[in-house]
């Protein structure tokens, strides 16, 4: 069996209990206050172990403000409290009262309050089920939803999906959370996160400019506080929660190969530190060794190896022996880069076999096949190399650990795209990574946290900056969805328009028609289905393109037997037109009239052929990093970065991909910082 955490901080709003009661009642007598109208309280076993618990009691008032309580219950199977936070607890038998602390004896209209005790038992350990509240009895009955039995951690892994990163807010590098423009964090952004689904978040936090010097790295205790004020918010909100060492991976830890001891030893203050602050925490509360391990001037992988071994068995004994909840507490290990390359995953399956501790989390980090994840070598769609990447990965992780029962976080995934905007991947073609990443995630066992730096959910008006986005990844967490070989259809402004088709993508579900707005289009009219080929026939487009405007014109919903609607955007485009200019490499951008159509890649060759620009190992350059076409100003912007790796003097061909299929070529030449462009 494996043992539980022998203590856990309280908090508010818990939804999941091994065992638990939750009572309503119609009267409860205030001490200074006029008489209240009702009370809920919720009692949770958050963890067990042979001879003793763990409980947690949150108390709502339901009617008028109460200014001072106690709390009076009798354990039915003559259980006894030992220790107790956020009340004072005394018991006479089995008959126990709590009365409020100094800070917490005020209960607000609709407001809660909270405790927590350890406790000892034998023979059973049955929940109790009546309460009264200043004398007066709350009644009434209900259930709180079970959690994982403690110490399973594969059970409370995939409790933990689907999950949330809360990133650059604590891992900013600077002053404070704000360093790299995310607002300060607040208890109403936790509970509007936990209301989109989330049931786990991981806050990772930099702790390099945020201690003091050898030998004890003490760590600032406004810093620290502050972790825990928002570790306390999030738990409060009943995620469960990851907490780790994250930046300092890249910052001093990576100098491991010429600094052994010195890293080590900041890195084994840090750790006792942590765990002695968060030793009494929730269960809920899990510790990551380190983010993305990586070092620098080591001999190779042996060494890299060996050092990450010696950081996660280092962690994991730092942990273990603080005590508390601690002991069983679940750990994060992950691999060297959190990479699921075989080799990196082999070590840690060896590092797991050495420790053998059933309390052990595995975890590595997903961003797409790269070509693909930011939009390089040609790798705009999401094609079979893509999603076999991806199943390799996952499959690679599941073979190594889930199978044998050790649990496995995706503890970061996206796409690394995303850093710059999340433009730089075409719509549709990100949707259909997300939703097979979702799928294929569930088929393997694998729990999920979403990178987010604030680049999709916004952190002050609390909703999703890419609402289609979030909505098929939401779906993913649970279901298939529908998809097809593009999300955009093109028809040509001038000319007879003409019938077109696109592949549908069922995924195991079935196609149930064509919508716009609220209309259905009519099958055999507005379109066919062949198989697999969806045509929108030339009656249909001509209705959708109207006047022909530039842009899109319509947009029509595909929709399937589950999942989210695939939508198609019907587009009315003319080629592109570009035009000369003069600039400098530092500055240089060239007039385009996109007229309707967008822009997937560039290519970038020499007279003889040859690879032109960064990445010269293949003529696609990196979208945003090297080009970037700006829509509303009418230009492409060709970078610095370009230009840094282009031969002096030397005409370099550039061939422009559209999403419509056409191609324009263009030409420039650097002389010194001067750039011309010409379109012949």
């Amino acid at each position: 069996m494996f043992r539980s955490p022998r203590t856990a901080r309280l908090r508010v709003g818990l939804v999941a209990a091994t065992a638990a009661a939750l009572v309503t009642g119609t009267a409860v007598m205030a001490t200074n206050a006029q008489a209240a109208a009702g009370c809920r309280v919720t009692y949770t076993t958050a963890s067990q172990w042979p001879g003793g618990f763990t409980a947690n009691v949150d108390v709502t008032n339901l009617g008028d403000p109460i200014n001072g309580w106690n709390l009076r219950w009798t354990f039915p199977s003559g259980q006894r409290v030992t220790q107790a936070w956020s009340a004072t607890v005394t018991s006479s038998g089995a008959d126990v009262t709590a009365t409020n602390v100094g800070y917490n004896g005020s209960i607000a209209t609709n407001g809660s309050v909270s405790f927590g005790f350890n406790g000892s038992w034998s023979g059973a350990n049955t929940a109790p089920t009546a309460f009264s509240l200043n004398g007066v009895a709350c009644t009434g009955g209900g259930v709180v939803p079970p959690t994982p039995p403690a110490g399973n951690a594969m059970a409370a892994v995939a409790a933990m999906q689907p999950g949330w990163n809360l990133g650059n807010s604590f891992d900013a590098v600077g002053a404070d959370e704000t360093a790299w423009g995310n607002p300060r964090v607040t208890e109403a952004l936790l509970d509007n996160v936990r209301a989109q689904g989330f049931n786990s978040i991981r806050i990772p936090v930099t702790w390099s400019n945020h201690h003091g010097a050898a030998p004890n790295y003490t760590i600032d205790a406004a810093w620290l506080n502050r972790v825990r004020e928002v570790v306390g918010w999030a738990l409060a909100d009943g995620f469960y929660v990851v907490l780790n060492i994250h930046h300092d991976s890249w910052q001093w830890i990576n100098t491991m190969p010429t600094d052994r001891a010195g890293v080590l030893n900041r890195y084994n203050a840090l750790w006792t530190q942590i765990a002695a602050a968060f030793k009494d925490s929730s269960p809920k509360l899990t510790f990551e060794s380190v983010n993305e391990p990586q070092f620098t001037g080591s001999s190779g992988d042996a060494q890299n190896a060996t050092l990450l071994n010696e950081l996660n068995t280092s962690f994991h004994r730092i942990v273990r022996q603080s005590g508390g909840g601690n002991a069983t507490r679940l750990l994060v290990l992950p691999t060297l880069h959190t990479s699921a390359e075989q080799a990196r995953v082999n070590e840690l399956v060896s590092t797991f076999n050495t420790l053998n501790d059933p309390n052990l989390i595995a975890t590595v980090h997903f961003y797409g096949y790269w070509p693909f994840s930011v939009n390089v070598a040609g790798g705009t769609r999401f094609d079979a190399t893509v999603q076999q990447d991806l199943t390799d990965q996952f499959d690679r992780v599941y073979n190594a650990f889930v199978t044998r029962n050790i649990p496995v976080i995706i503890g970061e995934y996206g796409l690394l795209g995303f850093d710059r905007h999340t433009g730089t991947i075409e719509q549709g073609e990100k949707l259909k990574f997300f939703e097979f990443l979702g799928h294929y995630a569930r088929s393997r066992k694998l729990t999920t946290q979403l990178w987010d730096n604030g680049q999709h959910f916004d952190r002050t008006s609390f909703v999703w900056k890419d609402p289609e986005l979030f909505a098929q990844i939401k779906s993913s967490w649970t279901t298939r969805s529908g998809t097809a070989s593009s999300d955009q259809v093109y028809v040509p402004r001038t000319g007879t328009i003409t019938a077109k088709s696109l592949t549908l993508n069922l995924n195991g579900t079935t196609f149930q028609g064509l919508r716009q707005g609220t209309t259905d289009l009519v099958n055999g009219t507005d379109y066919t289905v062949s198989g697999s080929t969806l045509t929108l026939t030339a009656s249909a487009l001509t209705r959708l393109v109207g006047s022909r405007a530039y842009g899109v014109n319509a947009n029509l919903q595909a929709r399937f037997s589950a999942g989210v609607p695939w939508r198609i955007s019907i587009i009315t485009y003319d080629p592109p037109v570009l035009s000369n200019a003069t600039g400098t490499t530092a500055a240089f951008t060239l007039p385009a009239q996109f007229r309707g159509d967008q822009l997937a890649t560039m290519e970038a060759k020499y007279a003889d052929g040859s690879n032109a620009g960064p990445h010269n190992w293949t003529s696609y350059k990196e979208f945003d990093v090297t080009f970037a076409p700006n829509y509303t100003g009418n230009t492409i912007a060709l970078k610095p970065e370009f230009f840094a790796e282009v031969n002096d003097g030397q005409r370099v061909t550039l061939t422009f991909h559209f999403w419509s299929g056409t191609k324009l070529t263009y030409y420039v030449t650097k002389s010194g910082s001067t750039v011309t462009g010409t379109v012949s």
